[in-house]
């Protein structure tokens, strides 16, 4: 078969709407793909991130058990990329920080890893890092727009932002949470 296009005179009626129609039907299911494919992907690394934390702390395996796995993984899955000791560290660390697997699959696991990792190294607190998640979602950021936003801290400039945005949670999460004034303690660097 060649790759040269089939060149028609005229097209047929229609054609070119349902051409354009097709095109948008195929980049939607690609994008809805490569969603799922990402919540799957987070949700991997949030329950490798756990199991680490659960088997350090019931049988006192320690940080070289962590390079091991991350030898061994490479092996079983050499097309694969993600497995490096400082990404299984990350991934113990994203659990220790999301203890709760509903909300990595609700608000960050929506989002990709790399934006969930910047989250884990710029922000101190669960509730600002639950807050730009959001702030994420919301405006489709970039990696680098939320490192930006972090670095000029827009939630502070906002002032209300961390009560509107926990309106957004679902109660059960939301009662697991600290008040809002709490969080705008932490926020405004204030000791409880």
């Amino acid at each position: 078969m060649s790759d040269k296009p089939v060149s028609l005179l005229i097209p047929p009626e229609g054609y070119a709407d349902w051409l354009g129609d097709l095109k948008t039907r195929i980049h939607a299911a690609q994008q809805r793909a490569t969603l799922v494919v990402n919540r799957e992907l987070v949700l991997l690394y949030w329950q490798i991130g756990r199991d680490i934390l659960a088997r350090q702390a019931e049988q006192g395996w320690g940080a070289k058990v962590i390079d091991r796995l991350a030898q061994d993984l490479r092996r079983a899955f050499p097309d694969m990329k993600g497995f490096s000791r400082a990404n299984l560290m990350y991934m113990r660390a994203f659990a220790e920080a999301w203890p709760e697997e509903a909300i990595v699959q609700q608000a960050v696991g929506r989002l990709p890893w790399g934006h969930n990792l910047v989250l884990l190294s710029k922000l101190k607190t669960r509730e600002e890092r639950l807050a730009y998640a959001f702030k994420t979602l919301e405006h489709n950021w970039s990696r680098n727009v939320l490192v930006m936003q972090i670095e000029t801290r827009l939630l502070e400039r906002q002032g209300n932002a961390v009560k509107k945005l926990l309106d957004f949670l679902p109660e059960s999460l939301r009662t697991s949470l600290p008040s809002i004034k709490k969080i705008k303690r932490e926020l405004e660097g204030e000791r409880p």
